[in-house]
């Protein structure tokens, strides 16, 4: 048996905690910021946090895994094969979420939904309307870092809880001491 993954040890390991002034994904700011792709360039890291993930949902017997574009695309695909299921995932299209490549759902379609970061919930919710849209039932939500509270309608598993305090841009107070501020996501509302 192998040792339990010390996934707090691991990010500051490859230096994914970052410190400094950050524009998130959802918009707001913050005086630091999880780089998870130091994280997901690392197959035998990301299978093991994977294998953990699905763990709490084979009892919800998930029939695909739903995940968004395109920070999610890895994690969904580990979490699938981990519960022996399908991988897709939701992407833009003229600013729309959507389904494209072929992918389906269907009412009988039973979805985990996989995120590797959850801040202010924005593209976990996306994804859900796409799953709802299509009348797949939502088993759960996976992630691998929560970063705070937010009410998603549903339980959200999470292997870490890291709180990190956020802030919007107009009430910012390192945009307020001049900090510079540095924009590393791959989203934008």
């Amino acid at each position: 048996m192998s040792a339990p993954l010390d996934l707090n040890g691991e990010l500051e390991r490859l230096g994914a905690l970052l410190e400094g002034h950050f524009v998130l994904s959802s918009g707001r700011h913050s005086d630091r910021f999880i780089q998870k792709f130091r994280l997901l360039e690392h197959p035998s890291l990301l299978e093991p946090i994977a294998r953990a993930l699905a763990a709490n949902f084979t009892g919800q017997s998930p029939s695909v895994v739903v995940s968004a574009a395109i920070g999610g695309i890895l994690l969904g695909y580990e979490v699938a094969r981990s519960l022996g299921v399908r991988a897709i995932f939701v992407e833009k299209e003229r600013g729309i979420p959507t389904l494209r490549r072929g992918f389906t759902l269907a009412p009988a379609d039973r979805a985990l939904v996989v995120e590797d970061v959850i801040t202010t919930g924005g593209s976990v919710r996306e994804v859900l309307e796409v799953v709802r849209a299509r009348g797949a039932q939502v088993v759960g939500i996976a992630a691998i870092v929560r970063r705070g509270a937010v009410d998603l309608g549903l339980p959200v598993v999470a292997l870490l809880d890291l709180p990190l305090q956020s802030y919007e841009g107009n009430a910012c107070p390192l945009c307020a001491a001049d900090v510079p501020l540095t924009d590393p996501g791959s989203r934008r509302v």
